[in-house]
């Protein structure tokens, strides 16, 4: 490569893994990290010798997420591992979550931020419970694409008539439920075949490489275009006597969830529903072209509007509906089971409403996928419930839009975190 060349970043990628202890979660993790020159070497040699130790003929990769497992398997704690690596062209960050149904709440929490899941299939076993209910879970929380890793193809002599079989019972329930993006991909985690090289044993199959899905992923927000959204977190007024310039300096400073904005453009600032226009965009006070999604930035509009946090800044052609009452899918995430009775708070964006649960429609039976009644939700039920609000919200549909379709449920009583909730 040429010193003037440049290397397209093709940005950051969210994805999560799910599957049993049994299907080789940990070891792919472990592969995907070793052949991508993503372990420091101490770590690798400590793992060579953890393997030498334990007579085996080559490096187990699961040991590199083994201390998280054991704490599972003792109870200890029981939460998301979040790994990192990156490759010439992308970074990435992989949620590992427990898989297992009592943990279907650390499993929503770690799909609600990843652009792609991997489902992982033991190959001698197939399709499984547990993959149908982390696949439902996936496209729940609005999971964009789904790869579906046949693994250990190695224990099944590599045979194509066991991988297609798979595909195509997965692709029956996946028709059921409406999951449409969805890849197939047959490999060996311990052998790496088909991870980040193709290896010699799956000459049958054609396509691409599990590295190679990932790069070509589109990352989050690229999906299709966004509305601007810009929920206000702090209103920077400037004391300083010694510059007379910052008298008159009001910035509105948050993160753009959606979209993008420039100065000049026309905004609206909910609830008030007053109309201006972008004076400046800056980050750290100085001047910027353009404000994208995830970036941090301070905004200055030409008119002196009263606005203050949980206030939501838009373009006035593309505003959001303030709404008091709204339906959602609902993870109970407490303890303590959801009180008909009781009066919560909703976050939503950086605005907090006090609510009441209005009713229940159904829940979600996660092994059967069946629909039941409900009358009260316990810790990781998954429900469709509605809720009427004191205060209105400014919300999209979760489908359309992942940022501004998401709220959590806070108990006054103790601040703690007891729901989130996706708004259909």
């Amino acid at each position: 490569m040429s010193a003037n060349q440049t290397i397209e970043d093709h940005g950051l990628l969210r994805f999560l893994t799910c599957g049993s202890v049994d299907d080789g979660k940990s070891t792919l993790i472990g592969r995907l990290l070793y052949d991508t020159k993503a372990i420091l070497a101490d770590t690798l040699n400590a793992i060579e010798k953890t393997s030498q130790k334990r007579g085996l003929g080559a490096v187990d990769l699961s040991l590199l997420t083994d201390g998280l497992q054991a704490e599972r398997e003792q109870g200890i704690t029981i939460d998301v591992a979040y790994r990192y690596f990156s490759t010439g062209t992308r970074k990435y960050i992989i949620a590992d979550a427990p898989g297992h149904e009592q943990y279907t709440r650390n499993m929503v929490t770690a799909a609600s931020t990843a652009n792609l899941a991997i489902i992982l299939i033991d190959a001698r076993k197939g399709v499984l419970t547990q993959t149908r209910r982390h696949s439902k879970l996936a496209s729940l929380v609005g999971i964009p694409h789904l790869v579906v890793a046949v693994n250990k193809m190695d224990l099944v002599d590599y045979s194509q008539e066991v991988f297609e079989q798979i595909r195509e019972d997965y692709l029956r329930f996946a028709a059921k439920v409406g999951i449409e993006d969805v890849r197939f991909i047959p490999l060996s985690a311990l052998n790496g075949d088909m991870i980040v090289e193709r290896g010699e044993s799956l000459s049958w199959y054609d396509g691409p490489t599990l590295l190679d899905i990932l790069e070509a992923t589109p990352g989050a927000h690229s999906e299709h275009a966004e509305a601007f959204r810009f929920p206000v977190q702090y209103v920077c007024r400037p004391q300083d006597s010694a510059n007379p310039d910052l008298h008159d300096y009001r910035g509105f400073m948050g993160r753009v969830e959606s979209g993008s904005i420039r100065a000049g453009d026309a905004v609206t600032v909910l609830p008030s529903g007053l109309t201006s226009t972008v004076k400046a965009v800056q980050i750290g006070g100085q001047d910027i072209a353009e404000a994208v999604t995830e970036q941090s930035v301070t905004l200055l509009l030409a008119d002196e509007i009263d606005t203050s946090r949980g206030d939501m800044i838009v373009k006035s052609d593309e505003a959001p509906a303030a709404v008091k009452e709204i339906r959602a899918n609902l993870c109970w995430l407490s303890e303590t089971p959801l009180d008909r009775a009781r009066t919560y708070l909703i976050r939503h964006t950086t605005r907090d409403a006090k609510a009441k649960l209005a009713g229940i429609d159904h829940r979600l039976d996660v092994n059967t996928l069946e629909h039941l009644p409900a009358e009260k939700l316990a810790m990781n039920d998954i429900a469709e419930v509605s809720f009427k609000l004191a205060q209105p919200i400014f919300a999209d549909p979760y489908a359309t839009n992942r940022a501004s379709g998401a709220f959590i449920v806070i108990d006054e009583s103790n601040n703690n975190t007891v729901g989130a909730g996706m708004i259909l």
